[in-house]
């Protein structure tokens, strides 16, 4: 199968997109992945890429995709793959649709995971990482024994600035700008399906796994 997961920051994307890829025994592929092992390796993209995110800029569309035409196109994404984290927009939509046009194939479902913004708030900003050991711990939902401080290293437990509800809220308004009118783009293929991504981890796993097998997965 061939799936891109979507939904707003805080949805928990990355969470089940590794449950999911490993149910389907595909391969998950995350766009900060193939950067990182891009710019790791020193290929002509990665060099490209890192000369704009040196500069502070954004790397345009172009490089994204070739970046994710190279992935796609490797032995293990053969009989299908997960994408997490592309496309944001609907010309990188329009691209991925030609991308694997090209390749000779198609996406079979894209899969929206859905939350309200009052719950991403409330996830993202109860957030606390450790300044020792870098773990992040929740206030509400796996809070420390003793407030600000770490459980695993007695370190001071901080917010960072993206968790912060005032930088949450702020992404909320890019991803409906910018990524959400992807469902609407999806809807009209006929891919789309919408998972109920609130409550505990392992209901939100069982509801897309239930939905991958309504679709004949």
């Amino acid at each position: 199968m061939r799936l891109v997961l979507v939904g707003p920051p805080g949805a928990g994307k990355g969470t089940q997109a590794e449950y999911i890829a490993a149910h389907l025994a595909v391969p998950k592929i995350s766009t900060g992945d193939i950067f990182r092992a891009n710019v790791s390796q020193g290929t002509p993209l990665g060099i490209e890429a890192k000369r704009y995110m040196d500069a502070g800029h954004l790397v345009p569309d172009e490089v994204t995709i070739n970046m994710v035409r190279d992935r796609l196109a490797e032995p293990d994404a053969a009989d299908g793959f997960l994408l997490d984290g592309f496309p944001r927009t609907v010309p990188q939509a329009s691209a991925l649709d030609k991308l694997l046009a090209d390749l000779g194939t198609a996406l079979d479902l894209v899969m929206e995971l859905v939350v309200d913004d009052d719950e991403v708030i409330r996830r993202l900003s109860g957030r606390r990482t450790c300044r020792g050991c870098g773990k992040i711990w929740h206030i509400e939902f796996d809070p420390t024994t003793k407030d600000d401080v770490c459980d695993r290293c007695g370190s001071e437990l901080f917010q960072r600035d993206d968790d912060k509800a005032e930088t949450i809220a702020n992404r909320l308004v890019e991803y409906t700008e910018k990524t959400a009118p992807l469902v609407d783009f999806y809807g009209a293929q006929g891919k789309l399906v919408g998972i109920d991504a609130t409550g505990p981890v392992e209901d939100v796993t069982d509801r897309a796994i239930e939905a991958l097998r309504s679709y004949g997965s």
